[in-house]
């Protein structure tokens, strides 16, 4: 006897699929294998053509060494000589590609980094899905948006020692969950509508220790918002050693636990 799947759970799956296959695209969060800090000194990495160093003054200079049909290019022309890269704090750094891998070059705060995207990552090539959690109605809760006067800008940690990460909070939702009312502080989404990060009571055990979080609509003219936890995710940090993700706000901890959404991920990097 075939059992239908709920509107919810169908809606779930197509979520999921697309999630999984922007995951593995071949220069995503999983082909990350180094990161690079950068300091005044200009110097070569291994397996990175060229030469390079932070400037000081909010930029990184790469200085092609060899032959530059094999070296490193921007926009599909060769570098040659020595080339300032800009890279914006906390956003998607400039991409210098390096045959089929892509160096991608990252400002947190006033630090700088080469991060290395190779589609032959074993976190890549090994990837057999996100796991996640059964999807289930009651983990869909309507909670309500109450705005800051005006937004607040936080101070967090990050999952690599001496990184701090500076996010706009714009308020909290409050929502039921286990019986009980809660609130997180909210950050806008990146497409759109809010963002929750937290930790809960699986966080280090059954789900990822630095956290997840979930993406909200926009809340409707009265502050009302839904949550379905089914749709919470990883952050890049849980699939890679090579992010720089920042932590949830010492205040977003739920004391229940959220057996929903992503769980803890295969690493085939440390556990092969």
């Amino acid at each position: 006897m075939t059992t239908l799947e709920s509107p919810l759970q169908q809606e779930w799956t197509a979520w999921h699929r697309d999630r999984e296959e922007q995951l593995s695209t071949p220069h995503g969060w999983l082909s990350l294998t180094a990161l690079h800090w950068l300091d005044g000194t200009a110097r070569a990495f291994d397996g990175i053509p060229g030469r390079w160093r932070a400037t000081g003054d909010g930029g990184v200079e790469l200085t092609a060494d060899g032959d530059p049909d094999n070296g490193p290019a921007l926009d599909g022309t060769p570098v040659t000589g020595t080339v300032r890269l800009e890279p914006l704090d906390g956003q998607p750094g400039v991409l210098v590609e390096i045959g089929e891998r892509r160096v991608e070059v990252i400002r947190r705060t006033d630090d700088y980094a080469l991060r290395v995207r190779d589609p032959q990552a074993i976190t890549r090539t090994a990837f057999t899905g996100a796991p996640a959690f059964d999807v289930d109605g009651r983990w869909v809760v309507e909670g309500r948006f109450e705005a800051y006067p005006e937004p607040r800008q936080l101070t967090v940690g990050a999952v690599v020692d001496g990184v701090q990460h500076f996010p706009t909070a714009v308020g909290v939702v409050r929502f039921p969950l286990g019986g009980a009312e809660h609130e997180l502080v909210a950050f806008p989404g990146k497409a759109g509508g809010l963002s929750l990060h937290f930790r809960d009571a699986t966080s280090g055990s059954s789900t990822y220790g630095g956290g997840r979080s979930v993406a909200l609509p926009d809340p409707d003219a009265d502050g009302r918002v839904t949550i379905d936890f089914n749709r919470t995710v990883n952050l890049p940090c849980a699939f890679t050693a090579h992010a720089t993700c920042p932590l949830p706000p010492a205040e977003n901890r739920l004391p229940v636990a959220v057996e929903a959404g992503e769980s803890t991920p295969p690493r085939p990097d440390l556990h092969p």
